[in-house]
């Protein structure tokens, strides 16, 4: 069985009605990335950090996994799958997923400031200010933040480099060391670029599905199976 790599970002989510801030003046829903998804955003005021990622949480909540989400899912009987995914959301696991690596955190997990190793899966759609960990610090989001080093990124290189077909769903590429992955990829290995899009720097190498997450996968998965 051979082994398929997908890895996705905030285009895969989009069709789920997720906003993105890429391409809309650095703003998301009126926020400042600056100033709620920085460590120094956190050191300066935490609560209004905390009250955004709220209302991601509840918008990730809100959302269904698209079609895109559920073929992939399915591609599981016909594929070694694994996603690494630059969204923060769990619809790839909603909609079936069993091996999805985040390199950016999940929004439904919190985490400890005193001790990044302590997480915790948000039974609620909140963390509030004053909630702690056990060992008394202020829970965080489980997010990896603009400045911060993402611990994920040399797991998601090993995967890369073992795939015998790598796709790249709904992502600008723009954002490093996510952007980097492709480079992992064996020479042999075909990249497919679902992308509406395409505008990307090595994109010779790539076969281009100019398509939405949806309809891409759909054609994605024609090209590979049948």
């Amino acid at each position: 069985m051979k082994k398929l790599v997908v890895l996705t970002g905030a285009g895969m989510s989009a069709e789920s009605g997720i906003q993105t801030f890429r391409g809309s003046g650095g703003l998301w829903e009126g926020y400042d990335v600056m100033d709620v998804a920085t460590p120094e955003a956190w050191k300066r005021n935490p609560k209004l950090v905390l009250d955004f990622y709220n209302k991601r949480r509840e918008n990730a909540l809100s959302a269904s996994p698209n079609q895109g989400h559920r073929l992939l899912a399915e591609m599981e009987s016909e594929f070694d799958m694994e996603i690494i995914t630059q969204n923060i959301d769990d619809l790839h696991e909603r909609a079936g997923s069993s091996n999805v690596l985040h390199l950016h955190g999940e929004i439904r997990k919190a985490r400890s400031t005193a001790n990044p190793n302590l997480i915790y899966h948000l039974e609620k759609p909140t963390i509030d200010w004053g909630e702690t960990c056990e060992l008394g610090s202020q829970l965080r989001p489980h997010i990896v933040w603009f400045g911060e080093p993402v611990p994920m990124i040399e797991e998601a290189a090993k995967r890369v480099l073992t795939a015998d077909v790598l796709v790249v769903i709904g992502t600008s590429m723009s954002v490093y060391p996510a952007a980097g992955l492709t480079q992992f990829a064996p020479a042999q290995t075909p990249i497919y670029l679902i992308d509406p899009n395409p505008n990307h720097e090595g994109s010779s190498r790539f076969t281009h599905i100019v398509k939405g997450a949806e309809d891409g996968v759909v054609e994605l998965r024609k090209l590979l199976v049948g």
